[in-house]
């Protein structure tokens, strides 16, 4: 292999990486040294790699990506670490149906379950260690978190920021008594200012989160020096999907929301430009739960995040199936602009946060929202709430378990509990993005309200740990909620699985069939398979006349899910409370890894 000395071709083509960062470093640090600061952020990344160039626009996933959600500790064993266990549970239990697993953060912390970050560098010893994220990066791809605004108050940049030493002075947001923060957009109701001890007299550091979350200062070149190392560090460890955690509250102007700030922006795209060139196979994706139109500002133009969270998708969807409607879903999704090549969306219903309640502004009218949140409440939910500004409050999220969500409707508990969570997830398979399911809704598993008592926080009460003898006992029983619950889903991911017309990035139309059936068709990218994804939303009966769908006379169709062939097209589909059906025109092989 030639040096760059050698090579014309490769020299150039050095320049060119080392130009096009500090393009992005100049709207970040607009006068700043920045030909030296891209030199060193190169260096930390080990850059430029011979013969690695990025393809822009093209799709990293296809129909056969399906990932999880879980921490380190949701599956526990005795003596043995929790990461191992994991690992050997979802082997057991999800091999050839999952292609990624979103590890929330396995560092040690020192609240947040997880999100507050004592050290970047080092996995929670009580969960593992870094081989066992390697063992793990084996068999499933993995997505860690970039724990990127903020790190725990006891992380040592905050302890030396306190002692005026370094690494940590200077690293933090110190705040101006004089300074106009009215206008500051936070997900908490605590204090935005942390009252410091320094060695120059007491500072004001913000904390957006809480007071063991101390925001970073990216105005300060240094500490995106740090975050690019810690980048490589994780990519050294096998990790290739990167969830930039927070990422729209990073940079701060007093005076503004600091929310989305075009520095914000730009980080993102510098950050995008470092790890594909290090890894042209690795994604980013951004973690922003806010209204809808600014959460699709983060695709930029295909040079942003690869992927951005479908965060209206849960209340939505929760709130069609409690209220028997999907003209709010409905009309959401038709807003929604397909995703360019090279992007896509990822859906999801739960999480290890709650149900967020931002993504359904200006979507679901006040009185709708008192209701689904009564709802909620009722099936043994609480509600978390949000600074709108100094004075007033607004809720945030609903915290809940996915299973117990869907116990009832608006007007209470019924029988239906199981079906209607079995037609969420259906929805969610079938709809244009990559799904993820959360571990506790693979199992199934109800509120843990002890948690939320033993750790004092709403959130708690979705982040149950299930010992492993139990789960294993649940699952060998057919007739438990978690073997009936997960025996539906593996039979639905399967399917899923084998369809071109499922691809990501596929053609997606919603259609009309009256508010009670949410329907949408989607196509192949080459235009060979049609699917026609029918979900009934409601707790009664639906009869469809298949004359609406348009079933091409040419073809055969099947319903995927019940097997099920399609004789008369110009007949009848009667769909059974919250019943879904697939019918596709082809019946396709298992789908191909790219």
């Amino acid at each position: 292999m030639s040096s760059p000395a050698e090579n014309p071709q490769a020299s150039a083509g050095n320049g060119l990486l080392k130009s096009r960062v500090e393009q992005h470093l100049e709207v970040i640090y607009p006068g700043g040294q920045n030909s030296t600061l891209a030199e060193e952020l190169l260096a930390v990344m080990g850059l430029p790699l011979p013969d690695i160039q990025p393809q822009p626009f093209t799709n990293l996933w296809n129909e056969s990506d399906v990932l999880a959600i879980t921490y380190g500790n949701s599956v526990l064993n005795a003596d043995e670490a929790p990461l191992h266990s994991l690992h050997g549970f979802l082997k057991r239990h999800f091999s050839g149906l999952l292609s990624g697993v979103h590890l929330l953060p396995f560092f040690p912390h020192s609240s947040d379950d997880g999100f507050a970050v004592k050290n970047y560098d080092t996995v929670d010893p009580e969960l593992g260690d870094w081989e066992d994220i390697r063992k793990l990066s084996g068999d499933f791809r993995i997505m860690g978190d970039l724990v990127i605004n903020h790190c725990s108050s006891q992380h040592p940049w905050f302890l030396n920021y306190q002692l005026g030493a370094q690494p940590g002075s200077g690293y933090f947001v110190e705040a101006d008594p004089a300074w106009d923060l009215s206008a500051v957009v936070r997900p908490r109701t605590s204090p935005l200012l942390r009252p410091t001890p320094t060695p120059e007299g007491e500072k004001l550091v913000w904390c957006t989160f809480s007071h063991d979350q101390v925001d970073l200062d990216f105005s300060n070149p240094a500490v995106l020096t740090e975050f690019v190392r810690i980048v490589r560090r994780y990519l050294d460890a096998g990790i290739s999907i990167f969830r930039l955690d927070a990422i729209a509250f990073l940079w701060k102007v007093p005076g503004t929301d600091c929310l989305n700030l075009p520095q914000t922006h730009e980080v993102v795209r510098l950050l995008r430009t470092l790890i594909e060139h290090r890894n042209p196979r690795a994604v980013i994706i951004t973690e922003t739960n806010i209204p809808n139109q600014e959460n699709l500002s983060y695709f930029g133009n295909a040079n942003e995040a690869h992927i951005i969270y479908n965060f209206s998708l849960p209340p939505l969807l929760v709130n069609a199936l409690v209220s028997g409607s999907c003209r709010h879903l409905k009309t959401w999704m038709m807003s929604m602009p397909p995703a360019q090549h090279g992007t896509t969306f990822l859906n999801f219903i739960a999480s290890h946060d709650g149900i967020g309640l931002r993504p359904a502004e200006g979507l679901l009218d006040e009185d709708e929202l008192t209701a689904l949140i009564r709802s909620m409440e009722s099936f043994g939910g609480h509600i978390s709430w949000r600074a709108l500004n100094s004075v007033e409050r607004r809720p945030y999220e609903i915290n809940i378990s996915l299973i117990d969500a869907l116990k009832g409707t608006l007007r209470g508990v019924d029988e239906y509990q199981l079906a209607r969570f079995v037609c969420a997830h259906t929805i969610m398979l079938a709809l244009e993005g990559i799904p993820a399911f959360y571990i506790h809704s693979l199992l199934a598993t109800e509120n843990d309200h002890q948690r939320v008592e033993a750790k004092g926080h709403y959130r708690a009460i979705n982040r149950h740990q299930w010992q492993l003898h139990d789960i294993e006992q649940l699952l060998a029983d057919e007739n438990s909620l978690s073997a009936m619950a997960l025996a539906r889903l593996r039979h639905l991911i399967t399917v899923r699985k084998r369809q071109p017309a499922f691809h990501p990035n596929a053609t997606q139309f919603t259609m009309h069939l009256g508010d009670a059936v949410f329907a949408f068709w989607r196509q192949s990218m080459d235009r060979r398979q049609s699917i026609f994804a029918l979900n009934n939303v409601s707790d009664e009966t639906q009869i469809v006349p298949l004359a609406e769908i348009n079933l091409i006379s040419t073809d055969h169709w099947y319903d995927l899910i019940s097997g099920d062939v399609i004789n008369d097209r110009l007949g009848e589909l009667r769909l059974a409370p919250y019943q879904s059906v697939w019918l596709s025109n082809l019946i396709s092989e298992p789908a191909k890894q790219d």
